[in-house]
């Protein structure tokens, strides 16, 4: 029996988790297992990391693997509404739940907000009216709450400590 390494994140599931799972099996199957481990209802969705359309149930996992395996995320929302406020200017758009920090980060610094590449590398998402700024892989599904499908966050200048007074010798 072949198995594939999954990487999942989902709703209520912050951190990056994996489990081994037969190659053979369904989507079904797989969000049946991750349901009923994270108390998810029967009707969450299953996506791969970045893509927009939920899997098809009935797909086998191997048609989707690579070599080094498969990430995927499991939320009852279909859409993530996601507003992101850079220099008192807010922009919004829907993201599947399974969209990365990152994606989310490029499309409002470059598309947006019209920064560089080298210009959105020195910003970061932080959450709106926290101080969390959650690491680029991260599903943005992930960070709602099991009652709204929305998350508002702010493109902030990241800060970055490059050395301490009293470290010259």
């Amino acid at each position: 029996m072949k198995t594939i390494d999954l990487f999942y994140q989902g709703e209520g599931v912050g951190e990056i988790e994996h489990l081994e799972i037969d190659a053979e099996a369904t989507f079904a199957t797989l969000k049946a297992l991750l349901a009923e481990k994270h108390g998810i209802g029967p009707d969450a969705l299953l996506f791969v990391e970045d893509e927009d359309d939920p899997l098809d149930d009935e797909a086998k996992i191997k048609e989707r693997a690579s070599d080094k395996g498969l990430k995927v995320h499991l939320n009852r929302c279909r859409h993530v509404e996601v507003s992101v406020t850079f220099n008192g200017e807010t922009a919004d758009r829907k993201f599947a739940p399974g969209a990365t920090v990152a994606r989310v980060k490029r499309w409002a610094a470059e598309r947006k907000f019209g920064m560089t590449a080298e210009e959105a590398g020195e910003h970061v998402l932080q959450i709106s009216g926290t101080h969390e700024r959650p690491a680029p892989g991260t599903h943005i599904g992930s960070l709602t709450n099991r009652k709204t499908c929305a998350l508002a966050f702010d493109l902030v200048a990241d800060e970055r400590v490059n050395g301490a007074p009293g470290w010259e010798r």
